[in-house]
């Protein structure tokens, strides 16, 4: 029977030498603060047509509008950091090693969710700082009003959504098909019912939209829902998918 930290020290090793997870966490970081950056700087020379008057400007909110491709390469590294085993046959060798089911998916969950908190806390400070450095006199500081909070919030988005996509792929066992879910779902049936009049309101508690609400700075009225909502949503949707997961490891054979 393998120890619990023997566990993890065995997940971290296998997620350092695999490369492609490593590619997946930089990109992570590059395209959320590239883009957040690309587009304050758009925002910046073209304030005017960007701020609507009468309304407050969201500094931190342009500054992490890269997050949706950020998004795309937590999902990926998430998926790939479970379902590389499954493609190599190797989850044979872990489950061998480690036949307590649950204690391997739970030593995967918590060095993934370590991985991914670091790195998106690190991703949402350096947006939020570059962000702000570009919108000059346009932007904001962290002492302001739940400025502090919308940033945390974005790095426990960013690792949900990778603890979500985990979860997912122990689901189906297979690291394509589990994109072939995820993506769709996220940057297709979401935006598309969230356009559909009745389907806007079952699409406000998908969670996206619910990670949506944890970036928020200001608040409007017509939101269906606050942050700390948002993030129990999203935290409700990443128990349940690694629950799923759970029970398809448990029940199925490798």
């Amino acid at each position: 029977m393998a120890s619990f930290p023997a566990v993890l020290r065995s997940e971290w090793t296998k997620i350092r030498s695999v490369r492609s997870t490593v590619w997946t966490l930089a990109l992570t970081f590059v395209v959320t603060v590239l883009v957040g950056g690309l587009l304050s700087l758009l925002t910046r020379s073209n304030f005017d047509e960007f701020h609507k008057e009468g309304t407050p400007f969201d500094a931190t909110g342009t500054a992490f509008s890269g997050i949706l491709l950020g998004e795309l390469a937590i999902i990926v590294f998430g998926v790939l950091a479970i379902g590389n085993e499954y493609s190599s046959g190797m989850i044979r060798v872990s489950l061998a090693a480690v036949p307590q089911r649950g204690t391997l998916l739970t030593g995967k969950a918590v060095v993934l969710g370590a991985l991914a908190l670091a790195v998106s806390l690190v991703t949402a400070f350096v947006a939020f700082f570059v962000g702000q450095a570009i919108l000059g006199s346009h932007s904001t500081g962290l002492g302001e009003p739940d400025v502090l909070r919308a940033v945390f919030g974005a790095a426990l988005y960013l690792t949900m959504l990778c603890l979500f996509s985990a979860g997912v792929t122990t689901m189906l066992h297979n690291q394509t098909l589990a994109l072939g879910v995820l993506v769709p779902f996220f940057f297709l049936l979401s935006p598309i019912l969230s356009a559909v009049p009745g389907a806007r309101t079952v699409a406000r508690y998908f969670p996206d939209y619910a990670g949506s609400r944890m970036l928020l700075v200001y608040q409007e009225h017509s939101q269906p829902y606050g942050p700390w909502a948002g993030f129990f949503l999203c935290l409700a949707w990443t128990v349940a998918a690694l629950a799923g997961g759970a029970l398809v490891l448990k029940n199925r054979d490798a």
